[in-house]
């Protein structure tokens, strides 16, 4: 008898196989069990899913490896399969996509899988296994302050489009005005900017539908996936009267609602903001306001400046501000009509500190590679990028839609100890000199075309002006200005005496200009300020059970249990996080300090980790594009333990080998 040791992860393979497989698959059996899931292979079965699956089957006794399809087709036809991988190692795939909304009678996308086996033969494909990619359901509405939509976050989404059916945008279909938002609020600024009454904003009628990142590169067959779910039922917001009285702040508002105390729970989201009252420091009533977010009590250092806005609220918008006018005529004409986006004219500060909105900034720059991490000793440790001999996904290609600026701010993970102070201020829109002067010596005689003028820095080529008093007027244009005098282009039709007036006729160029200033009003009236913090939501790997589901070192199809035990390379799974719209994931051999032994960057919220033998800690982070460049990491996940086990080996007899000796004849 001779003995032979084999692992026991692949004893079923010389039961069930006992002649092997190394020269032919004739007659043998295809994998079973291929299924979708969100978290865990164990989770309850469904055909339907809102975002990209990950998949799993029985592991098939004698594989070496596996090859993966995703096609259009149950036939698998060439070009309807989108994405294909021959280099998996356990019975696990994680598509590194976003799949498109996509439905069939019985299903429009089909998966299937076969094994490798040694010596390169293959088992036939697996039974096609059907599924469809549906959007849930849209977002709905929640209380809020007026002057202030809000609604239900959407798990996944990474931002929003709003639909206001009453305040069309040009260059948008009649009756469309659509924003889009990266957080669940949006002000009214289109409906009270330079609007008070009720016939402009007692009610405002909207929809909204869930957008979600998407990656440039879409499935490799060329179906192109939109980033939008559907549209919401028309629903319709109330707004009571305006009303007067000093300007006091209300709440910061997101997927929470914060008054400033302590006890209030910190965002998840950016918030907007909203107040009441329209009466400055000074008594002085305004019409419209600006609000302001510091890192210090004092007011001082800024860290977000809102759009001027009509509305009692502001929510950052990434697409930009609202067109203001910028003349006087401009604003007579805004006042009966809703104003286009745009970019907002040059604002001054109280003091005459130049200031422009975060949303007027440029887009910031995409996370798409894993940042390095600095380890206790200072030292860069080994980033592993995208696609390896596991299937584990690449890096993301990148955004296939705007970005937007970035109006979003950093954790303040200590709240309350730390946060963030707001206020707002009442804004004018004051007209810029339009020109006025006197006619200086010796004065101008009649059909002249030089006009001495006591001080000429008050006007400009091109500019019409009237000299003089009516009936003795004269209306003309400028066509130089000098040392002292103005060169008309065409001749006076009067003289006129040194003293007499001379006026622009031109509009008034219009400056939006802070009737008060923040420091002031932090000082004076602290009612004023507030307190909020913001603490992004980390994904979640564990749910008492870790999201992780691989090959047991018994050569089963297993999610863990606590801490899971795999042999070969397990996959690990996480929830969507608000706001995220890129993850990375990181594996170490120390749970503390965490020191990365690679890094995965991801649009999927599933991975399949390239382990070795031995313990190993994972963890994920979210990327929020809306952040600064190199600034939009979100908070780690908790560290989940998961372990590999090394291939163990059993003693199996044979049979003798039979020994002949040959005789001659």
């Amino acid at each position: 008898m001779t003995v032979r040791f084999v692992r026991s992860s692949f004893l079923l393979a010389l039961l069930a196989f006992a002649v092997g497989a190394t020269t032919s698959s004739a007659g043998v059996a295809a994998p079973t069990g291929l299924h979708g899931f969100l978290l865990r292979a164990d989770e309850p079965r469904t055909e339907v899913f809102h975002r990209t699956p990950a998949f799993a089957w029985n592991p098939f006794p004698g594989a070496t490896g596996y090859q993966f399809q995703l096609s259009m087709s149950s036939t698998f036809r060439e070009n309807a399969i989108f994405y294909n991988t021959n280099t998996l190692t356990t019975p696990v795939a994680s598509p590194p996509m976003v799949l498109p909304w996509i439905t069939g009678n019985p299903h429009s996308l089909y998966a299937r899988v076969r094994a490798t086996l040694s010596g390169g033969d293959v088992t036939p494909w697996s039974d096609d296994w059907g599924f469809d990619m549906q959007p849930g359901a849209p977002p709905t509405p929640l209380p809020s302050d007026p002057g202030l939509l809000r609604w239900t976050p959407v798990a996944g989404a990474t931002g929003y489009q709003v639909w206001l059916i009453d305040a069309p945008k040009k260059g948008q279909s009649p009756g469309f005005g659509k924003e889009n938002v990266h957080t669940n609020v949006l002000d009214e600024r289109e409906f009270y900017t330079f609007h008070q009454s009720q016939k402009w904003t007692a009610t405002v009628r909207w929809r909204i539908r869930a957008e979600r990142s998407m990656e440039a590169a879409g499935p490799a067959n060329g179906l192109p996936p939109i980033s939008y779910g559907e549209w919401s039922p028309i629903y319709s917001s109330s707004n009571p009267a305006t009303a007067g009285g000093d300007i006091q702040p209300l709440h910061a508002v997101s997927d929470v609602v914060s008054d400033g105390t302590e006890t209030s729970a910190a965002h998840r989201l950016m918030p907007g903001f909203t107040w009441q009252g329209n009466r400055t420091l000074s008594g002085a009533i305004a019409e419209l306001f600006r609000v302001y977010v510091f890192t210090d009590s004092t007011c001082l250092n800024r860290v977000f400046t809102s759009a001027v806005v009509g509305s009692p609220s502001a929510a950052p918008r990434p697409g930009g501000t609202l067109s203001l006018p910028t003349d006087s005529a401009g604003i007579t004409g805004a006042r009966s009509a809703y104003l286009d986006d745009g970019a907002e004219p040059s604002g001054e500060m109280y003091d005459g500190t130049p200031v422009s909105s975060t949303e007027s900034a440029a887009p910031a720059t995409p996370t798409t590679t894993a940042p390095a991490d600095l380890g206790p000793s200072g030292a860069v440790p080994p980033v592993a990028g995208g696609g390896s001999a596991s299937g584990t996904p690449a890096a993301p290609a990148g955004v296939s839609s705007p970005i937007g600026a970035p109006v979003d701010l950093w954790d303040t993970d200590t709240w309350p100890k730390g946060g963030y102070y707001w206020t707002v201020v009442g804004v004018s829109a004051d007209s810029t000199t339009a020109g006025a002067s006197t006619v200086a010596a010796p004065g101008a005689s009649k059909g002249s075309t030089l006009l001495p003028v006591t001080d000429v820095s008050k006007f400009s080529p091109g500019q019409s002006i009237t000299i003089g008093v009516a009936p003795d007027s004269d209306t003309v244009t400028i066509g130089a200005v000098g040392n002292g005098l103005v060169t008309l282009t065409a001749p006076l039709n009067n003289g006129h005496a040194v003293g007499d007036p001379i006026a622009s006729t031109s509009s008034s160029g219009v400056v939006y200009r802070d009737m008060e200033l923040p420091q002031q009003v932090c000082m004076q009236a602290p009612s004023r300020v507030q307190r909020f913090g913001i603490t992004s939501e980390p994904a979640l790997t564990t749910a008492q059970d870790p999201f992780a589901t691989g090959l047991s070192p018994k050569g089963r199809l297993v999610s863990a249990r606590r801490t899971g035990t795999f042999y070969g390379q397990p996959l690990v799974a996480w929830t969507p996080a608000l706001s995220a719209n890129s993850y990375q994931l990181q594996w170490s051999k120390k749970a503390y300090p965490f020191k990365p032994e690679g890094s995965i960057m991801t649009s999927s919220t599933s991975a399949v980790l390239p382990l070795t033998v031995g313990t190993w800690y994972y963890r994920v982070r979210g990327f929020d594009y809306n952040l600064p460049t190199n600034a939009q990491s979100l908070s780690w996940s908790d560290t989940e333990q998961l372990g590999v086990a090394p291939p163990t080996f059993k003693v199996v007899a044979t049979a003798p080998k039979r020994k002949f000796k040959i005789v001659k004849p």
